[in-house]
């Protein structure tokens, strides 16, 4: 039987046979050697969006995806569920914009992921990201990062403890939706496994809706 830090770095191996990078959270940490976050409690790997968005919408003028990016980074309302939400249709629909151009009004939507030109994103699995919580600093497992943006959420247990199960880890994040409700804004997937059982739900899916 594997140990849970088996079980994630075997997780790990198979996000870099699909061609994801993959960093440490302590790597980029704002004391890490790669820094790429200002504080604990940013959760968005701001670089990493703006670049990626500029490669994404080479006709929109690249001020107004420096505001996008951080339009995104701010939550609209107090309430997780809807700023989700937003966010989805974001991802759907893109960011509209307006600006001039050769004396035009134009209008247009900033793409945050490229669904038609996969190899136009950019995609990151951190392991170990600490985000600071209303109580304590917590960090999940493993987070997918699409263009900057974590998107997904892995939580593991570990399969050898007979006391501990899949939904062990499904209340891990219940608590991690309360204490770091940031990091699940952008969220469109949670996952659950303690190697034998995996299980996948949405924000809002209770446990009958996580499936296999």
């Amino acid at each position: 039987m594997i140990s849970e830090d088996q079980l994630e770095q075997l997780c790990i191996s198979w996000f870099k046979e699909i061609g994801y990078q993959t960093v440490t959270g302590k790597q980029i940490s704002p004391e890490g050697k790669t820094p790429e976050r200002e504080n604990y409690g940013q959760v968005i790997l701001h670089e990493r969006l703006v670049s990626q968005l500029k490669l994404i919408n080479p006709g929109i003028p690249s001020i107004l995806i420096e505001d996008a990016a951080k339009r995104i980074a701010i939550p609209e309302t107090p309430v997780l569920t809807k700023n989700n939400h937003i966010f989805h249709k974001f991802i759907i629909e893109g960011l509209s914009v307006e600006f001039n151009e050769k004396e035009e009004n134009k209008t247009e939507y900033i793409k945050l992921i490229d669904f038609d030109h996969i190899e136009n994103n950019q995609f990151l699995l951190v392991d170990q990201f600490t985000v600071s919580g209303t109580k304590h600093f917590r960090r999940p497992d493993l987070i997918v990062f699409i263009n900057g943006l974590p998107i997904a959420v892995i939580e593991l247990k570990n399969p050898a403890d007979e006391n501990t199960d899949i939904w062990d880890a499904y209340n891990q994040l219940q608590t991690y939706k309360e204490e770091i409700s940031d990091l699940f804004v952008f969220n469109e997937a949670l996952i659950i496994s303690d190697g034998l059982t995996a299980r996948v739900g949405s924000l809002t899916a209770s446990k009958e809706w996580f499936m296999p």
